[in-house]
Order: structure tokens, then sequence, then C-alpha cells
């Protein structure tokens, strides 16, 4: 019967582990049984293709955004939206302004083909559709709302949103952002600059660091201090960006030379928690005024809201990948500054309170 019992297991016949049970080699039979059990999904894992667009995972989509503006591979575009659907990027409006900047930056930088990019941008569910919207308003191209008008019919959902957009005296714009209206307006400016390389976004975000002098408006102070560390700490990692900062020293106004001073002695250093100290401590002191001018966005930053490491602040433009995963999968830029400064960080360093 020995015998027979180890023909059996061996013969992998479907009844050896049955067979094996009622025996002394019961625990030894269930075991291996087991083992198999999980072996056999993870080896039809490992024979799984790789996706045919190339994106396996959203590090995947973030490494393709931090080195396109080296290599443009703007073919890709359609691609790369569908895997942000994919991995959950564009769930949450509010958190995919580097998507939504980035879209509109290769669209800016490939007007001849801009007809045929938009339309590989699809399909995406309506609520998603907001970065095709954004994205094609956003390129500045002239062209825009033709663009839009051509694919106002994949987009039913969305047709009173976008006709609204066209027919409007003043159209929601990128020129028209206003960076006081939360973080995702810094996160599209990011965005735009990973798709261009150009330096207009970052030299927009350099007029807003007298911002960080604001003793009354929390919510001027809280985007000036979160575009005053982003440039910081960027800075610090990408010599083009500090290179910059240095140029555009010589010809600031007063109210600008001081931060941007800071901005380049910071990054020359490493030394970026000294900034994020002191805009801890700025907030902290307007918020105890008794009326703090503070707006929805800023409001709803409550403690607890993100468990984001602090090196994520880095918008990881240097192509470092492992910097910027954090912000960019899971909001961005200066949405994650937003959570860090007002979030558990800030009070458990002892420079802020809730």
């Amino acid at each position: 019967m020995a015998h027979q019992r180890s023909f059996a297991w061996t013969s992998s016949s479907p009844r050896s582990v049955s067979a094996l049970a009622g025996g002394q080699h019961a625990p030894a039979a269930l075991l291996i049984a087991c083992l198999l059990a999980l072996l056999l999904p993870l080896q039809a894992l490992a024979k799984a293709p790789p996706p045919a667009d190339g994106f396996a995972d959203r590090k995947a989509v973030l490494t393709w955004i931090n080195a396109y503006r080296f290599n443009p591979q703007p073919q890709r575009l359609g691609d790369a939206v569908q895997a942000m659907s994919r991995f959950g990027l564009l769930r949450d409006p509010d958190a995919a302004g580097v998507h939504v900047g980035f879209v509109a930056g290769v669209l800016a930088s490939n007007q001849t083909r801009a007809r045929s990019l938009i339309n590989k941008l699809f399909p995406l569910p309506p609520p998603e559709q907001f970065i095709v919207i954004k994205g094609i308003a956003y390129s500045g191209l002239p062209e825009w709302r033709g663009l839009l008008r051509g694919v106002i019919e994949r987009m039913p959902a969305r047709r009173v949103q976008i006709e609204r957009l066209l027919f409007s005296k003043e159209p929601a714009t990128l020129d028209r952002l206003k960076l006081q209206s939360g973080p995702a307006a810094l996160d599209t400016l990011w965005g735009l600059y990973f798709a261009t390389g150009l330096y207009h976004p970052i030299q927009r975000m350099i007029t807003v660091l007298p911002w960080t002098e604001e003793t009354a408006d929390v919510n001027k102070l809280t985007i000036g201090s979160m575009a005053k560390w982003t440039l910081a700490t960027n800075a610090s990692r990408d010599k083009a960006l500090l290179d910059l900062a240095r140029t555009e020293l010589e010809y600031a106004t007063p109210a600008v030379r001081k931060p941007l001073r800071e901005v380049i002695r910071a990054a020359q250093t490493f030394e970026t928690q000294k900034i994020r100290k002191t805009a801890l401590a700025a907030i902290a002191k307007v918020k105890a005024n008794p009326t703090p001018k503070q707006s929805k966005w800023l409001r709803a930053a409550k403690i607890g809201q993100t468990v984001l490491a602090l090196g994520c602040i880095a918008a990881s433009v240097t192509g470092q990948v492992e910097l910027g995963v954090p912000c960019v999968l899971t909001g961005a830029l200066s949405s994650a500054a937003l959570k860090l400064l007002t979030g558990p960080l800030a009070t458990s360093s002892g420079f802020a309170k809730p």
C-alpha cells in the first residue's frame, strides 16, 4: 500500500492528496498542496506579457513624464493618459494638476499634430474627461476652441461644461488661472514644465514668492510657501532650474529678490528644511488671527490627511523618480506640500498645531 500511495502522489493524481490525508503523511501532503496552490498563480503571473503600451505601473508613467522633456515622444501621449486612468491617477481632479499641465504642454508643443493626439486620449470615463477639456484649453493653442468642438460628441456627459467654456467671454485658460485658487494651479505649472522644459511656468511661480511675507492672508502665504519650497527642493537637484533662479535674481523686483535669494541659498546648501520651518511658523502665526482670510481648499487640508514622506515634495524634475513618486502619483507637488505644511508631520515636528 505504501508503494501505491507513493506512486499515486508522484503521478500527480487528483486522488493523491485525499489518499494521503487520511494517513501518516497527511501534514506533509497538505503542505505540498498549499505550496502548489500558491506557486501556480505566481508562475502564471511571471509569464504574463508586459502591457502593450509599455506602462506596467504608476512608476513607469512617472518615469516617462520625468524624462519626456529630454526625449519627447508625443506619439505615446494617448497611451500615457490611458495608463493614468488605469492606475487611478485621474480619480481626483484636484490632485491631477501635474497630469493636466503635462497634457497641455505636449499639445502646445505639437500644434500640427494636436488633433490626432487628442483623438488618441479616448476612451475615458466621464469623471476623468476633465484632463482632455483642461488639457486643450490650457494648451494655449490659437485653435483650442475648434479642437474642443471636434471632440464634444465624444463627451456627451460634459457637453454643458464644454459649451460654457467655449462661449465664455473669459474662458478658464492657463493664462487666467489664478495661483491663489489652490495647489492644483502650481501643480499644473509643474506639469507644463515637465512636458516642455520651458521656463515661463517656473517664472510665473517665482512671481508669487513675495506672498511668503504675507501677514494677513493665509491663502497667499500658503501658496507662496508652496512655491518657495518646491522651487528650492527642485533646484537643489536640477542645475537648469538653479541657473534660472540665479538669472531671475538679477532682474527681480525688491519684493521677489529676498525670497528668491533664500530659494537659491537653500538649493545650494540642500537646506530646504529651513524654508519649511519658517513657513510653518508664519502660517501658524497668521492662523492665530481671530479672522484669518482662508479659502475652502485650505480649510479642507485637515490633520491626518496624508502619510507622504517629507522627500516627496521634490518634483522629480531631475529624473530621480524615487523622489517624486509619492507626489505625482497621489496628488502632486504642491498638493503634497499643502498637506505636509498643515498635516501630522507639521504637528509632530512642533512647528504648527491643528
